[in-house]
């Protein structure tokens, strides 16, 4: 069971490489498509794609964990993407398959290590969420901007010391951490500017989107694309609450002026609150300022335009080898020469973690008797066995087929059982 689980695990995160590039790849290219449009837009995109690198793979593992009959073509499709069709113990599957421990133990290690750290971010969100309170007369306007914002809740404001900007926490019961250094050095109408900028994301429930963020670049985190991604909502997110902030305000250049000035200070560290210095600052103050179309970067769009024609050019290798042929039909079917047929050979990687299966193998017997071509209609649920019994069909001799006394092409299946007794196979 424990083997079962650490080989599911692993060739699901394997595939995960080349799931999340094309996601990544995808969204790149939608995303840039829509660079005039609405925040808005390209936020849902970039959820979607950061949802879709979450779904695919739970679906992938879930396959796995299930009925390997109930799962044959797509994971027989997703093993020809990430290893090819080569069976024997040198190939890259082979080698993936006996690393597949060390693999989901790495894993396994890291995301306990970010999600410690996650933990120590709440743990010090829910120290600073008792910090004093600022006082009445910014309650009072925080209270005022919050009906305004059409919030209902109750947004208490508390002063922080050692914070650079405004962050934004909770839910049922929001709060909004201001720098102490702020409420003093910042003029009062800009420090306005940045509370209305929280109280949008309050509106929003930003920080329930943001935990989740979270969450996903802890079991995903050693793919670049989640990471890229990610980062595209963090930024789309804090350009609507730009917008919905100057849209209250009236005064698009004083939101402008107090981020400009947060410029100037040292960034905060706390990823899990939503912070009024999140995205490119300088972006966005030239946003607010003198907004207009943008141009596409096609330079910067190139290593994702290769990336893509790569990922597509695997998708449509792997598409084809496992391509249903429409058999020919033979008024007599091959018959097989089981003495030229040799064993297959075990995969040492499958023995060793003791693989099981039945494969179905359709293959097609050429007018001279040899195998031409060959798919899996039915996989065994293990790419090395699958493979291995493709690799000895490829070895058999067969009487061909016959159509009006002519030998002809045909197609024909056959089952490879594998199983162990008594330790041999």
């Amino acid at each position: 069971m424990t083997a079962s689980l650490i080989d599911s695990i692993g060739w699901t995160l394997l595939h995960f490489t080349w799931q999340g590039l094309l996601i990544g790849c995808t969204s790149a290219a939608v995303l840039a498509l829509m660079r005039n449009t609405r925040p808005e837009y390209r936020y849902n995109v970039a959820c979607v794609a950061l949802l879709a690198c979450v779904l695919w793979p739970a679906a992938e593992l879930t396959l796995r964990l299930q009925d390997a009959n109930a799962s044959a073509a797509h994971l027989r499709f997703a093993d020809q993407m990430m290893a090819g069709a080569r069976a024997d113990d040198a190939s890259l599957a082979g080698w993936l398959q006996e690393q597949l421990l060390w693999i989901v133990g790495f894993w396994s290690v890291c995301a306990a290590l970010l999600a410690l750290r996650m933990a120590a971010g709440l743990a010090w969100i829910r120290h600073a969420s008792q910090a004093p309170l600022a006082g009445a007369e910014w309650q009072a306007r925080a209270g005022r901007m919050a009906s305004a914002f059409g919030i209902t809740r109750a947004v208490r404001v508390r002063v922080v010391e050692n914070l650079d900007s405004p962050l934004t926490i909770g839910w049922l019961r929001p709060v909004v951490l201001v720098p102490a250094s702020l409420m003093t050095g910042m003029p009062p109408e800009l420090l306005e500017a940045l509370l209305a900028h929280e109280m949008a994301h309050v509106r929003r429930f930003d920080y329930l989107v943001n935990l989740g963020q979270n969450v996903v670049e802890i079991l995903l985190f050693y793919h670049p694309a989640v990471w890229w991604i990610s980062g595209r909502i963090r930024t789309e997110r804090e350009q609507i609450a730009d917008d919905l902030a100057a849209r209250h305000l009236g005064e698009p250049r004083r939101l402008a002026h107090a981020l400009s000035e947060l410029e100037r200070l040292q960034f905060s560290s706390h990823h899990l609150a939503i912070a009024a210095n999140g995205g490119e600052l300088v972006t966005r103050v030239r946003r607010l300022v003198k907004p207009g179309r943008q141009a596409l970067d096609w330079k910067a769009s190139l290593p994702a335009l290769g990336l893509a024609a790569a990922c597509f050019s695997l998708y449509a290798h792997a598409a084809n080898d496992r391509a249903a042929v429409t058999p020919a039909l033979a008024k007599v079917a091959p018959v097989v020469d089981f003495a030229s047929c040799a064993k297959p050979v075990w995969p040492a990687a499958s023995f060793k973690a003791e693989h099981t299966g039945t494969v179905t193998l359709a293959f097609k017997v050429g007018d001279t008797g040899r195998v031409t071509a060959s798919r899996i209609a039915a996989s065994s649920g293990h790419a090395l066995l699958d493979e291995a019994a493709r690799a000895g069909i490829m070895k058999c001799q067969f009487k061909p087929g016959t159509e009006n006394g002519k030998p002809v092409a045909a197609w024909m299946n056959m089952k490879y059982v594998w199983m162990l007794k008594g330790g041999d196979d």
